[in-house]
């Protein structure tokens, strides 16, 4: 072979060379792992080695399940006081620090955004010792501003009609400044000619919101909404350890994907854990599809 047949040669084979690390991680922590669970959703297992085949029999176990059915109520109330709290929390203070009277805004919005920094895990311990009664600082501070209509020893962990409210929150707490991240991102991206065309017009605070404020988010806003829904009803490291690694009393705080870890890890039946993952994945599909039709995603897109 030639000295120029070898660099052409190098020169063809380069580019695959680059991308060859992450096809391979891909294919073995990706790709392999997705095949593998849609094939174990079709068996009954008993750890990682004994598999039968029962067709379809673990998704229609899930529709009779008392257990599965609790999840997905749980997480199906937690996404939505989380998204219709959250998204206009999160939006409300992307408003306030995008405003130039506001003093020390860059220090306020890295304080909002940095409880998402911590992790899940360590919001869940943190959260655990707030909630704790007579003493915690969630009792202390709602006894004194209700004026002792809450009592001290409420216990908010214990109590399965507060462990819902308990963990939205914590939730609120963690995620509110990340969303507001992208709100602020896309209020400063909109045009303020814009603005002051509606001043000259004489329109006021609330209605350049919802003539120029509104329109000019109304992708971010989108995704935010999208992937704040995803992102709820994949809920399970900060309630898990918040319950102290349980699903709270009647199981009043299990979620899909608690019920999930718990099928395949604990009782060790893979396939019907893969099956619970895979009726999660299929429902988000659906749900962010609905979101997305609903929304009109799809048609400013196409425009």
């Amino acid at each position: 072979m030639t000295t120029s047949s070898w660099f052409r040669l190098q020169h063809r084979a380069a580019p695959y060379l680059f991308v060859a690390p992450f096809l391979l991680l891909f294919f073995t922590f990706g790709l392999y792992p997705i095949i593998r669970s849609l094939i174990l959703a079709f068996y009954a297992t008993n750890g990682p080695k004994s598999q039968i085949f029962v067709g379809g029999a673990n998704f229609s176990f899930l529709l009779s399940d008392p257990d599965f059915h609790t999840a997905v109520w749980n997480t199906s109330v937690f996404a939505f006081w989380s998204v219709f709290l959250q998204l206009p929390l999160s939006l409300g203070l992307a408003i306030l620090l995008s405003q130039r009277w506001v003093r020390g805004r860059n220090a306020l919005r890295l304080a909002f955004f940095s409880p998402h920094l911590l992790g899940s895990v360590f919001v869940g311990v943190l959260f655990q010792v707030l909630f704790i009664p007579q003493y915690g600082l969630v009792n202390t501070t709602l006894h004194r501003t209700t004026g002792g209509a809450i009592p001290l020893d409420t216990r908010w962990l214990s109590e399965p009609a507060l462990v819902m409210p308990a963990i939205v929150l914590t939730s609120l707490w963690m995620y509110v400044g990340f969303n507001m991240i992208y709100f602020l991102a896309a209020i400063q991206a909109v045009d303020k000619d814009l603005y002051e065309a509606a001043i000259v017009d004489g329109a006021n605070g609330w209605q350049q919101f919802l003539a120029v404020t509104l329109p000019g988010i109304r992708p971010v806003a989108i995704f935010v909404l999208v992937t704040a829904t995803i992102g709820s009803f994949q809920l399970f490291e900060m309630p898990w350890i918040l319950l102290g690694n349980s699903s709270g009393p009647n199981k009043s705080g299990l979620t899909i994907v608690m019920y999930l870890f718990q099928t395949g890890f604990i009782t060790g039946d893979l396939g019907l854990a893969s099956a619970i993952g895979w009726t999660l994945a299929l429902g988000l599909l659906v749900i962010s599809l609905i979101q997305m039709r609903l929304t009109g995603a799809w048609k400013g897109a196409s425009e």
